[in-house]
């Protein structure tokens, strides 16, 4: 079924979306995933609990770890879905630059 997915989704929460930026706080329960998404926009991401990330995008799936406070940017174009891979609960903000 298209659409469909068993994984409990993600949740976004907008904190402030202007001119200039969008920034979303984004909180995940242990199995939880964005659902596949494209970004259209260059995006910064700030962790703000260790997050462990299983990543499926078109050359499969692979783990990636961060740790709270280890930011990262992407261009804009970027294909995937994100899934907490652990244990935990995880949380992160995404800048995303207009």
């Amino acid at each position: 079924m298209p659409g469909f997915s068993a994984r409990p989704p993600a949740l976004p929460t907008i904190l402030l979306d202007d001119a200039v930026v969008r920034i979303t706080r984004w909180d995940f329960e242990p199995g939880a995933a964005t659902g596949h998404h494209v970004h259209g926009l260059g995006y910064v991401v700030v962790p703000m609990t260790d997050c462990h990330f299983l990543i499926e995008d078109a050359a499969g799936e692979r783990r990636v770890t961060s740790k709270a406070g280890e930011v990262y940017r992407r261009e804009a174009g970027v294909e995937h879905n994100v899934v907490n891979g652990g244990d935990a609960p995880m949380s992160f903000i995404e800048i995303e630059y207009k």
